[in-house]
């Protein structure tokens, strides 16, 4: 199972989309927060989170941090995800097995 941090990472909507918005490009943080009714301090504890989950990388460059989406933070939740994907095809097929036997 994936570590339960990037489940508490992507729980929230404003680090979802703070997670989604770097899948675009690389962003510092007063970049990202733009279009967010959200503080400065506020996005830079949401990237701590989604970092602490493995989700974003941070790169320094002088006094400037640039964020970006790290593709391979999400790959434990994929195995998992893909996993139990394996389940549902049989029971689909069983279930409309099931409905087109039933009295219209």
């Amino acid at each position: 199972m994936p570590d339960a941090d990037i489940f508490r990472a992507l729980a929230d909507p404003t680090r979802r989309a703070v997670f989604e918005r770097l899948a675009g490009r690389e962003m510092t943080v007063s970049a990202l927060k733009q279009g967010f009714e959200v503080s400065q301090p506020a996005i830079s504890q949401h990237l701590a989170s989604l970092r602490g989950a493995g989700l974003v990388r941070e790169r320094r460059e002088g006094r400037y941090a640039y964020y970006s989406m790290d593709p391979g933070g999400l790959n434990a939740l994929a195995a998992w995800v893909d996993r139990y994907r394996a389940f549902w095809p049989p029971r689909i097929e069983r279930l409309k097995t099931l409905v087109e036997g039933l009295d219209p």
